[in-house]
């Protein structure tokens, strides 16, 4: 199936990189490429991220609308003000092929104001200019009615695109997809409190410290800020750290930061600038050098004996498999067997 994201400027660089992980996790779970991506922007060009990320365009124009079953509006702030002409039609044509359409955040008000949410439940954000009586407004975090999928935004994102792959290659495919993010995040989070309890003796302070780190991986949080959410001056924090962890606070984010990028290097075929917007890096450029420097080989270097492994691993398989198939007087006897004398 084909999704095709309509990036609008400032768009949250979170959903983006959660919608690509749906995605390419569900694919490796099928053990084929049941979904593809492509990228279009409201202006055809390259647009920047919430957090400065550039993501070009795949496309300059809005042909092919009728390719696509899942059309996504990814947007940022006042998305009303990035309306282009062809975006419309293009939607309508896409629906009428049969895609669902869906605004993630900011993007369910482009669905609004263009009408295409009259009648159905939604979740909207608040729009400053006007209400929207026509739609049924919605608390929950996402909403699906009729070929209309919409979110909070942030990790409902995840929730939302689940409920998409649900729909459309059942549930249980959904469920494994689900089962294996929240795996990786709770791993995630299981290192970040062994970290403190195994280096700070169960330090409940250090361990609220990198449980909230944990949480703000793809935006890092300012040091001032993390010691006020914790009620102590940043020099303070420091010092507790240094005595608990053996090392200061930026060093141990900076660590959360890149395990969960080699996760995502690991677990995903998400590209290496996509990567280091969702772990806080200003470019890719600095995230190779940290993570390089980190885990003494660069980003690439470790995808690629990972591709190795699992092809290695498949090679075995097949051959296994090929053998297990073999009329038992035409298998080949094993290295052990080979070894032994009949008795």
């Amino acid at each position: 199936m084909h999704v095709c994201l309509i990036l609008f400027p400032h768009f949250p660089i979170l959903g983006f990189v959660l919608i690509r992980e749906v995605l390419d996790m569900a694919n490796r779970i099928a053990g084929q490429p049941l979904f593809s991506c492509r990228i279009r922007t409201v202006t055809g060009q390259t647009v920047a991220a919430s957090d400065g990320t550039n993501i070009a365009a795949e496309a300059q124009d809005w042909e092919g609308a009728q390719g696509f079953d899942l059309v996504v509006l990814c947007a940022g702030p006042h998305p009303l003000d990035h309306l282009p002409m062809g975006l419309r039609g293009f939607l309508a044509r896409a629906e009428a092929a049969g895609a669902t359409l869906a605004g993630l955040d900011q993007g369910a008000l482009i669905l609004a104001r263009l009408g295409l949410l009259d009648g159905r439940e939604a979740v909207l954000p608040p729009d400053p200019d006007r209400t929207y009586p026509e739609v049924a407004q919605s608390e929950r975090r996402h909403t699906f009615d009729r070929q209309r999928l919409t979110s909070t935004g942030g990790l409902a994102t995840a929730e939302a695109m689940l409920d998409w792959i649900a729909r459309s290659h059942g549930p249980a495919l959904a469920a494994r997809t689900g089962e294996a993010l929240a795996h990786g995040r709770v791993a995630q989070a299981s290192r970040s409190l062994a970290l403190a309890a195994r280096a700070g003796h169960g330090d409940p302070l250090m361990t609220r410290m990198t449980a909230l780190m944990a949480a703000h991986l793809d935006a890092p949080l300012p040091l001032p800020q993390i010691a006020d959410e914790l009620d102590m001056r940043l020099k303070r924090l420091r010092l507790r750290c240094r005595k608990a962890l053996h090392r200061t606070p930026a060093e141990v984010y900076l660590d959360l930061r890149l395990r969960r990028a080699a996760q995502l290097v690991e677990e995903t075929t998400l590209s290496v600038a996509e990567i280091a917007a969702a772990t806080g890096f200003a470019s890719p450029s600095a995230f190779t050098r940290s993570y390089g420097k980190h885990f003494g080989k660069a980003p690439r270097a470790q995808r690629t004996l990972r591709t190795q492994r699992e092809k290695t691993t498949d090679a075995t398989g097949w051959a296994r498999a090929t053998e297990a198939a073999r009329p038992s007087g035409q298998r080949q006897p094993n290295h052990q067997d080979q070894g032994m004398t009949r008795v």
